[in-house]
């Protein structure tokens, strides 16, 4: 008699099962606690399995080095790219920083023009210094204006502390300035503590000026401010062009040894004034006549 085929075969019922598989969990665990065979049992199938381990992450790894090694091309490249905007922004960053120092000294500069126009009738050119000379020997500058701009020789260049030479030499399109410190050049001024008048002259040397042939009485300090006196016409009067730094008096000598340092300096900004006095208007001679006639008829 023929039997039907048993496809699956019947095994222990689930709860027998459950129960065989916590019996043996409970066992393991009563001897990893007890006997401790359990830990060298787990190394030494971690050692086998360490190779196979290793075969089965390679393609991983291999992902993840790859992938690092492109991020390191794109961080590369970011890089690149953040320096050169960095140079960008620290070029365009120094770049405001002299905008702004050049504005700070063109409002300085627009505060000496109203305070010498309440001092005189001079008028202002502004000029830009376009090179000093190399020789240090030479104590003059070349500024942008010139015949063109109606600059004439004799006007005198200031900034907004002080005096800083004469113009010279007028080419059509640029002026050659004489600073205070040539040793060919004078500046007739007053001392402002006490009016006394006298003469500075260069010495030749860089910020450096000196007084001749003032008594080894006179009363002058360390300290004291030297401005124009506006004698002979060419310097307006108050224009601050010095302060006395050093005082030498010998009982032997008839004079002291005095100088200073002029407050002003071309080494410290591009932009510098050049002043001009305009002359004041001649009395017509008339005037008086026609003053006394008005004052008959009035009469």
């Amino acid at each position: 008699m023929d039997s039907t085929p048993q496809f699956f075969r019947h095994g222990p019922g689930p709860l027998a099962r459950l129960f065989l598989f916590i019996l043996l969990s409970c066992l393991l665990m009563a001897e990893d606690l007890r006997f401790k065979f359990v830990p060298e049992m787990r190394q030494a199938i971690a050692m086998i399995i360490y190779p196979m381990q290793q075969v089965a992450l390679f393609p991983s790894n291999v992902h993840d080095t790859v992938m690092d090694y492109i991020g390191s091309f794109h961080i590369l490249e970011e890089n690149t790219y953040l320096r050169e905007h960095f140079l960008r922004n620290s070029e365009k960053l120094l770049r405001l920083k002299a905008l702004e120092a050049e504005n700070t000294h063109l409002r300085k500069l627009l505060g000496a023009v109203n305070t010498i126009h309440t001092k005189t009738t001079a008028t202002a050119v502004m000029a830009e210094i376009l090179y000093t000379p190399r020789d240090p020997f030479s104590h003059k500058i070349t500024v942008n204006k010139g015949a063109y701009h109606g600059i004439q020789a004799g006007q005198i260049v200031i900034d907004y502390k002080g005096i800083i030479g004469q113009i010279t030499q007028v080419y059509p399109l640029a002026s050659e300035v004489t600073l205070i410190t040539d040793k060919d050049h004078s500046v007739p001024i007053q001392i402002v503590r006490n009016n006394i008048r006298t003469v500075i002259s260069g010495t030749g040397k860089n910020n450096e000026i000196e007084l001749r042939y003032l008594s080894v009485n006179t009363d002058i300090r360390e300290g004291d401010l030297l401005a124009t006196s506006g004698i002979g016409g060419v310097y307006p009067r108050g224009l601050p062009v010095a302060v006395i730094t050093e005082i030498k008096r010998h009982p032997s000598d008839n004079f002291a040894q005095i100088s200073g340092t002029p407050v002003a300096g071309v080494d410290r900004n591009r932009q510098v004034l050049i002043l001009s006095l305009s002359p004041a208007l001649p009395v017509s001679p008339e005037s008086p006549a026609k003053e006394s006639s008005v004052e008959s008829e009035s009469n």
